[in-house]
């Protein structure tokens, strides 16, 4: 054997190769041959120069490309031999070449840990009751009544209350007295009790009567995206103009139709089963997130760097394009990422740790998602979306990535289901 393996750690292999007498014959022809493809020799087309013509002039290159190839053979060579389940690429330290003659170097490369769950037994969840009330049911009512609905204004010497609107004139001083344009407003339309504003400004206003003048004085939070407003002190000069409700009409069987039920009866009926479906699935979610944690602290295993830093890209992703949606530009995003560069970096960890350990329980569950469970969940999710199941089924059979995203959640959902007859669940 030209190697030996190391463990440095539950998922880090070091394979430290010497081999004392060394052949390069083969990996130097290929390197020539893929050579003399890309280059152009004086009195010869491109790729046409004779094969010695290309080693005499790029002998040099040509022998380290080798040597490169002959490195990376021998490492693969090698985890397949050990059956190393190697994620991402390995790092090659150590090299001693001894030219044409002899070769040592050292390979560091992360594996998929072997995990072992234990501890089921020791779990123990609470689970929430899911219900769903009128007042959910009359919530989405008036979600669907929005477009309907008549803005008037409220007469009389009445205090403004959270759920009203204010027409307000407003103007943001700073602590050096400062009054920046993009803290000015008027007749500014503001649903009082929506957080629109800084955390303060609208329970400031609660109380206020028409035509009144206030100061309202704030500090921005420490988390907020503009860098020299985080913390800072500023007084709100406020007056209110108006204060207006929103009117709605009368949720006839009618209106039902419009919005794609049969008669209001029904639109209560379909609300509610959607309502406690969706307040299933968060209190599902909540649950499965209870168990992962459990198991994890019961659990203890090394994670390999390049999944975590893999998952933690992703998260940023999927951050980025929430954040450019509320108006953050590339140096926003830099600030906010590096702000919060370790919580990301433990969510990260969190999640590949979870994985790992679903991964265990579903092959001790054997459990896999099938084609008919694909079906299924498509019809699920038309159900609870309205849309036609042929129509999710096209979207997610289009494209792999969707499809096996989709696969893989199924057979979390089905993992968790094995997993709640084993632990104990109230």
């Amino acid at each position: 054997m030209s190697y030996t393996v190391e463990t440095i750690n539950g998922c880090t292999k070091k394979l430290a190769f010497n081999f004392e007498t060394l052949d390069l014959t083969s990996e130097i022809k290929t390197a020539i041959v893929q050579k003399q493809k890309t280059v152009s020799l004086k009195g010869f087309r491109k790729g046409k120069a004779p094969l010695t013509m290309v080693q005499q002039v790029y002998g040099q290159q040509i022998e380290s490309e080798a040597l490169n190839q002959f490195v990376q053979n021998r490492f693969f060579e090698a985890v397949q031999k050990e059956d190393l389940r190697v994620v991402g690429y390995p790092s090659f330290e150590n090299m001693n070449y001894d030219e044409g003659k002899s070769v040592k170097f050292d390979a560091l490369v992360e594996i998929f840990p072997t995990v072992e769950v234990k501890g089921l037994d020791k779990v123990e969840i609470s689970q929430e009751t899911v219900s769903v009330s009128d007042e959910d049911v009359d919530n989405i009512q008036k979600n669907y009544l929005n477009s309907k609905a008549e803005m008037k204004e409220i007469e009389g010497d009445k205090k403004l209350a959270k759920g009203q609107f204010a027409v307000l004139n407003f103007q943001g001083e700073k602590a050096d007295g400062e009054r920046p344009e993009n803290m000015k407003g008027e007749e500014f339309l503001l649903e009082i009790g929506s957080g629109q504003f800084i955390p303060g400004f609208e329970d400031g206003m609660i109380g206020m009567k028409k035509g009144e003048k206030k100061n309202i004085e704030l500090s921005f939070p420490a988390d907020y995206h503009v860098e020299d407003l985080k913390e800072a002190k500023v007084v709100f000069e406020t007056e209110l103009l108006e204060i207006k409700e929103k009117v709605y009409p009368e949720f006839s069987d009618d209106l039902a139709k419009e919005f794609g039920f049969e008669s209001v009866e029904d639109f209560k009926t379909k609300t509610k089963e959607n309502l406690f479906k969706q307040k299933e699935r968060e209190v599902l979610e909540k649950t499965h997130q209870e168990i992962l944690e459990k198991l994890i602290e019961l659990n203890t295993f090394d994670v390999p760097k390049a999944l975590v830093s893999q998952q933690e890209n992703h998260l940023k992703e999927d951050l980025a394009k929430n954040l450019k949606g509320q108006g953050f530009n590339e140096d926003m995003l830099g600030e906010y990422f590096a702000k919060w560069a370790g919580d990301l970096e433990e969510k990260a960890t969190f999640q590949v740790r979870s994985g790992l350990l679903l991964d265990n329980l579903a092959k001790k569950y054997e459990v896999e998602a099938s084609e008919s469970d694909f079906d299924a969940k498509i019809e699920e999710m038309a159900a609870g979306s309205g849309m036609q199941a042929d129509q999710i089924k096209s979207y997610y059979s289009t494209d792999e990535r969707l499809k096996g995203n989709l696969m893989y959640a199924i057979r979390e959902e089905k993992t968790f289901a094995k997993i709640k007859e084993e632990i104990k669940l109230k």
